[in-house]
Order: C-alpha cells, then structure tokens, then sequence
C-alpha cells in the first residue's frame, strides 16, 4: 500500500502542490501519493492525526496547527512530520527567502504564511495589512513580498533595483499582477511557482530522508532548467 502525504488547508483544488510532490516520489522510486484534502477549521486536529506519511499545512491554518504540534519550529509551521507518535512541525517557508539580502522590506500581510517568511527576512521589515497598515508602501524597500493570496490586484508598483517575491500563483502559468508589473519594471522576481518549489523541496526531503529531485518538481511546474 502506498504511502499518504496531504495537504491541509482550504481552498486547495488549485494548489500544485501535488502534481510537484507526485512527479518528486516518482522520480525518487517511492510508492506514495500526495494528496489535497480541504478541511474546515472544526476538522484541522482529526486530520491532523490521521496516519499520513507527512503533511504540507497552507491557508489558513499555519499558525493553528503550529498550536498543534508536539514539537513546533516557530509560530507558523507548513509541514508536518510525524515521527515516533509525535507531531513535529517544521518552517520550510522561510527557505523561499534565504540568502536574500535586503535593508529594507516591504512585507505585505500578516497571516501564517507572512509570520512563517519572517524569519528568513533580513533588515528592517515593515509589515502592510488591511487590518493594520494600509495601503503598503514599498518606496523605500529594496525587497517586496507578497505573503497574501491577492492575484489579479497590484498592491504596490515596483520599480527597477527592487526584489520581488510574490507567494501568490494562477494555475493555468499566467503570472499575478505584481510579477507582471515586477519583470516589467526589470525586478529580480521569484514568482509563486519558484517559492512553491524551494518550499516543497525541503519539505520532501524532511518526509522521506532523501535529497528532492528538484529538476522533476521543476519540469513537473513548467519551469524551465
């Protein structure tokens, strides 16, 4: 029988997290399944504790499921390891931004997933959201990151010297709003489909011990060598 990792979360139907996963187990010869499973917030501990293999946590549940763990890497984790009838819950977020130098950061939202990129951020981090500062200003920021699912709304207008990281992604390859106006503007840009990949990449290798056949998750998200 083969073995089940899940992604928790909701929405999910659009998520690529599985065809990324699915094409990794495959290329390293492992018979397991990754699976999307939508669950409502009263349903988040019991399929936490279902037996899967390894679990990818998304919105909105990334601070909630930190909460729990038996064991937690911060305050917002994305993926579960389940380990001797324990919960450990890791960061691999903050792996979308490592070795990013910025002064000056323009963090845009304050959910799981903004909390879960904090620690990788260096410099001065301001943080935007609607229900604190608003709108976002990035005139002084050398670094932007979009950590909200907003896609086809330009929250900011990057210029030229900027990086852009925009956790946000459209299913079908068209890029978001801000990525368009971020290659237009000549930004160096890490789109949704490449955080999604440094991300799950860790993720699979805290899953099955093994180093991620990255240029199969990659092929596996259309995204060039």
């Amino acid at each position: 029988m083969s073995r089940r990792v899940a992604l928790l979360g909701k929405p999910v139907a659009e998520s690529l997290s599985p065809p990324m996963q699915n094409a990794a187990f495959a290329a390293a010869g492992l018979d397991w399944e990754y699976v999307a499973l939508e669950v409502e917030p009263e349903e988040l501990e019991p399929a936490v504790r279902r037996a899967w293999a390894g679990a990818n946590v998304t919105i909105p549940y990334k601070q909630a499921v930190a909460a729990l763990c038996d064991e937690a890497e911060g305050e917002a984790v994305n993926t579960l390891v389940f380990r001797d009838g324990r919960v450990l819950g890791f960061n691999t977020d903050k792996e979308i931004v490592a070795g990013i130098e910025a002064e000056c950061v323009c963090l845009i939202g304050a959910g799981g997933a903004a909390r879960a990129l904090l620690p990788g951020l260096s410099g001065e981090v301001r943080v935007f959201s609607r229900r604190r500062e608003w709108p976002p200003d990035a005139s002084d920021a050398d670094l932007i990151v979009n950590a909200t699912p907003v896609r086809d709304e330009l929250l900011v207008e990057p210029r030229a010297g900027q990086t852009v990281v925009d956790l946000a992604y459209r299913a079908d390859g068209r890029p978001t709003a801000l990525v368009a106006a971020a290659r237009a503007a000549g930004c160096e840009v890490v789109d949704g489909y490449e955080a999604l990949l440094r991300q799950g990449a860790v993720s699979f290798s805290l899953w099955t011990g093994l180093p991620a056949p990255v240029e199969s998750m990659r092929s596996a998200l259309g995204l060039a060598p």
